[in-house]
Order: C-alpha cells, then structure tokens, then sequence
C-alpha cells in the first residue's frame, strides 16, 4: 500500500526528542494566517474552551468550516474513528471533541499556545499534552487514508481528448514542496535550502482527483530534488508505481521507468507559451499538456496550505513535530477529501487555474534537468534500456498527439 513515511536519518541529530512539548514562552507572537484573527479570540471573553466548541458543533455548520476546517458531519465522524480504535479518550475535564477541536484550531489558524490558552482556559501544559496526543492518534491511522492508484484510467484522463488516449497510463503526478522548519544553530546547515532559508523537503504522490497516494517528508532542504526521489523509491517503505503505470513529473526531474517528465529546453509552464500562438512541434504539444495535466500537484499542495496554513511558517515545536505535521495535514486532507469531496475549499482547487496565496518561500531555482541517471550516490538502479523505453515512450506519446492535433487543426 502506498503510505506516508517519514525521512528516518534527520531524526538522529541532538534535537530529536521522544516527549513533544509545544512552546510556550510568554514573550512569542500569536501567529495567524494572514490578517484572519478568528472573533471568538477576543481578549474581553469568558467563555471556556468547552463552551466554545459546543458553539460551533451547535452553530451552522459554516462556523465549524472556519474554525475546524471540516465540516461538523466530518469532524464527529473522526472522533468517532478515534475513540473506537482507542487512540483518544474522554478525560474528566476534556471530551475527544473538545481534544480534537484544539489540534484543528491550532493546526488551521496556525496560531501560538498562549492565543489557544486565552480561547479554551486551559494551561499551556494541557493544550500541548492534547495537541500532541491528537497529532500521534492521527499518525496511528494515517495509513487508512492513503491508497494506491487503481488500474482504471483516471476519470480527469478518459473524459479529456487533450490527455487520451495519450495518457492512458498515466496515475497521477509527483512533485516537491519546501516547508518552512525551525531547527536549532547547529543544526540548521543541512535545512538552509538554495534561498538560504531553512526548510523541509517533502515530496508528494498525488491523482488527478486531489488526493495524497504517498507522503515522504523530514528530507532536509538542502537534498536535492532528484535526491529526495531517490529516497521515495528505494527505501522499504517505498513509493510504488503500479506495473505499466507511470506518475508525471516536472522538469526538474529526470525522466525514468514509472516516471515522465517533460522535454528538457522547451517551452513548459502555459506562461512559456505566447498568447494565442500555437505549439510549434510535437515537443512543445506534449509539454503544455503534461503541464496542465500536472498542474495538480500545485492544486493539491495549494487546497493543503489553505486549510491547515501551519505548514506555511515554521512552527516552534521539536524537528519530529514538525515532521509529523506534514504527514498529519496530507492525512487530515485526503480523509476529508474522502468524506466531503465538494468540500468549499476542494472546489477553490478543482479547476486547472490555481488561485493566488501568499507563498511563504520564493520559487527556488529551476534545476537543470539531469539527462543521464549515473550518479552513484543517486544509485538509481535503472539499466540502460529501461531507461531508452521510457524515452521511446514519451516520443511515442508526443507524435501520436501531434499527429491528431494536425489532423484536428486540418480540418478546420
């Protein structure tokens, strides 16, 4: 089964603690998303945290939206889920509700310990005994959330004549994504990404229909976008494409069995192409295309951000957290993903245009595409015609489009 997993060797380093314990310094600065400050925070309110619950679980389901970001039918059904597998249980103060509504609140409004403390009138030691309680149940079920690709051709592949039958064999796409890590001095060398700002790399299986096949991260931000798919494929827990399937990827990966990239040196990204100009070439044909069929990965980790926006600035919790956060909030997004797929936040990232946000990281350098797969510390263990298939294959793709495409355009 295809899974989350976590990259095992940063976790060796002086930091990793086995208690998670979240900061609570006095001094530190709530942290919201953007200039949203939900209104319950007012500093003047005297209602406790289990008032406050019941309000929103009472309320239209809009308010559980905001503050829990799923919808209320969705939020009791993963209490439900936890207390039968025994992961999370009523205390004499704190119901699993209420549990689980401060790990949602905390986790989609990215705000700071004292900013919950004032909201549910708890102590700093029981909001982050909670927070870490429903972070590691959450964790214990996380796999029940990830499946692999069927072998049926993707819905958004079959009923678009731009990708079939061209794409047929396709599953879906695979790309990475830097996040924003908090690690102390002596550690922060192997987490300074190309930008100079410290980061995780996590890479992402995803279909076309939004959803998380599989989940590497914990990979330190100065690896190598080649090098973190490495790891995917070749570790135990390894990101698996099923027989005669292939995943896209984009142009800073190498083409390889199981995987397609597009045409190094030609136009790629839709912005790369004029307006109102036609492709040139059975090259430039089939990169905008696997450019838009793609494009979900930008989709995916778009919908991600804007539901649990934590993961858009670094949180100051132990390096293992923050790890766990990401894999937690890909699970947190394909069960609702599952349970609610019209969810009002899904829809915002249906459509092939991504809308606009706030980007906590510049766009990191473009790589070169690398050609040849020789690198030993890469140890990619791809023989010399497999990898002149998969090169075939992509050819083959690209004429058979281009060949329609002129006839499509001829007859005009």
């Amino acid at each position: 089964m295809f899974a989350t997993f976590m990259h095992s060797n940063m976790l060796s380093g002086s930091s990793a603690k086995v208690g998670f314990v979240m900061d609570n310094s006095d001094d530190e600065k709530d942290g919201v998303y953007g200039n949203y400050i939900p209104k319950e925070l007012g500093r003047g309110s005297a209602s406790t945290g289990a008032k406050f619950v019941d309000e929103v679980l009472n309320g239209q389901n809009k308010h559980c939206l905001e503050n829990f970001r799923m919808d209320k039918h969705v939020f009791y059904k993963l209490c439900d889920i936890l207390q039968a597998k025994g992961l999370l249980r009523h205390t004499n103060r704190i119901k699993i509700e209420e549990q689980l509504a401060i790990f949602m609140f905390i986790i989609g409004h990215n705000l700071r310990t004292r900013a919950v403390q004032e909201l549910f009138r708890y102590s700093g030691e029981t909001i982050s005994r909670h927070f870490n309680n429903v972070l590691n149940a959450i964790m214990a079920i996380s796999l029940d959330f990830f499946q692999p690709p069927g072998s049926e051709i993707p819905p958004e592949i079959l009923e678009d004549p731009r990708f079939y039958p061209y794409f047929k064999d396709c599953v879906g796409a695979v790309d990475g994504i830097h996040i924003p890590v908090m690690v102390g001095v002596d550690e922060q060398g192997p987490f300074r990404n190309k930008n100079g700002l410290l980061s995780q790399s996590v890479l992402a299986a995803c279909s076309f229909d939004l959803r998380f096949h599989y989940v590497l991260a914990g990979w330190e931000g100065s690896a190598s976008d080649l090098q973190v798919l490495n790891s995917a494929i070749t570790r135990r827990n390894k990101l698996q494409v099923p027989e005669g399937k292939y995943y896209l990827l984009d142009s800073k990966y190498a083409n390889m069995p199981g995987f397609i990239a597009p045409y190094p040196g030609v136009p790629y990204h839709l912005k790369d192409f004029p307006s109102g100009c036609h492709p040139q070439d059975a090259k430039e044909l089939f990169n905008q295309r696997h450019s838009l069929l793609r494009n979900a990965t930008d989709r995916i980790f778009g919908a991600l951000k804007a539901r649990f926006p934590i993961l858009m600035s670094a949180p100051p919790y132990p390096l293992q957290t923050q790890v766990k956060l990401v894999v937690a909030a890909c699970a947190l997004h394909n069960y609702i993903r599952q349970e609610k797929p019209d969810d009002w936040l899904f829809k915002m990232f249906e459509q092939d245009t991504v809308p606009q946000m706030e980007e906590p990281l510049p766009p990191l350098e473009v790589e070169q595409p690398i050609l040849l797969i020789e690198n030993s510390a890469l140890d990619f263990a791809f023989e010399t015609e497999e990898l002149e298939f998969t090169s075939q294959l992509r050819d083959s793709i690209a004429t058979d489009m281009w060949n329609d495409y002129i006839q499509d355009f001829s007859s005009l």
